[in-house]
């Protein structure tokens, strides 16, 4: 019991300091010092809060963070998916390389906002459209940074495969893989806060359920509290998001610590 309490100690000490968070603490007992309610663009914090209040009780709050979140964790999962596997293809096999490389990297210059028409039309105003959408933005940090550590490992890993006489299965399995760990959850916290960007940004795009479309009907009815509130609903979310990814990437590396002979790449 001792050592799991020292251990969580430990995760928790490597979140970022809440302290960080005491400028913006103060900006906002500042603006709500001036409390200016008579201004329609700029209304106190005691605003936002009484309309997040409002806006959960009318029922509409919670569903539409339900969904933005249903469709970050799919997605993200999908392109943990997609990233690892393609990852480490292509890190291992130069035939690979050549032949996916030129099309990966006209798939990775595409701006999004010009394929959500694209995945309009194919797939029409359905919730799929947000996780195919972020899975084709979110997979790219993952499947970079894989490739690079997969093709990248020393000399020496290779020696024990051969002096050991492994398979390819056995090779994949007890040396790439392991080799690869540290870079694949680079990849992923890279790939976290684009992932709830671009699920926000889709959401306002295309009008889907979710806090995006939210915000955007707020904004266009000119109830200016719950856009400041919603604004900080996203940033309180994408805080806990990232802090819970912190958590679970201490207790892989800790089974997996980072090794040498491996690039990351972004």
């Amino acid at each position: 019991m001792a050592s799991r309490g020292v251990r969580f100690s430990l995760l928790l000490a490597s979140l970022p300091p809440l302290r960080g968070l005491l400028p913006l603490g103060l900006f906002l007992a500042a603006w709500q010092a001036i409390n200016p309610q008579n201004s329609p663009f700029f209304p106190p914090p005691s605003a936002w809060w009484a309309s997040m209040v409002t806006l959960s009780a009318s029922g509409r709050l919670w569903p539409a963070v339900y969904s933005t979140l249903l469709s970050f964790v799919g997605a993200i999962a999908i392109a943990c998916l997609l990233g690892g596997a393609g990852g480490i293809l292509l890190g291992r096999s130069p035939a690979a390389r050549r032949a996916l490389g030129p099309l990966l990297e006209f798939c990775r210059g595409l701006p999004p906002p010009v394929v959500v028409p694209v995945a309009v039309l194919l797939l029409g105003y359905v919730e799929g459209l947000k996780i195919v959408i972020v899975v084709l933005v979110a997979v790219w940090p993952i499947l970079l940074n894989t490739a690079s550590a997969a093709g990248a490992l020393s000399d020496l890993l290779a020696d024990v495969s051969r002096t050991l006489r492994l398979g390819r299965a056995a090779t994949l399995r007890k040396i790439v893989i392991p080799a690869a760990v540290p870079a694949f959850l680079v990849g992923i916290r890279g790939a976290v806060p684009l992932a709830i960007i671009i699920t926000l940004l889709v959401e306002m795009i295309t009008s889907l359920p979710g806090i995006g479309s939210l915000i955007v009907l707020s904004q266009r009815q000119f109830r200016s509290s719950e856009v400041y509130g919603l604004l900080v609903l996203v940033g309180l979310i994408g805080f806990a998001l990232n802090s819970l990814f912190v958590i679970i990437e201490g207790m892989v590396l800790r089974r997996w610590p980072p090794r040498a002979g491996f690039a990351q790449q972004s």
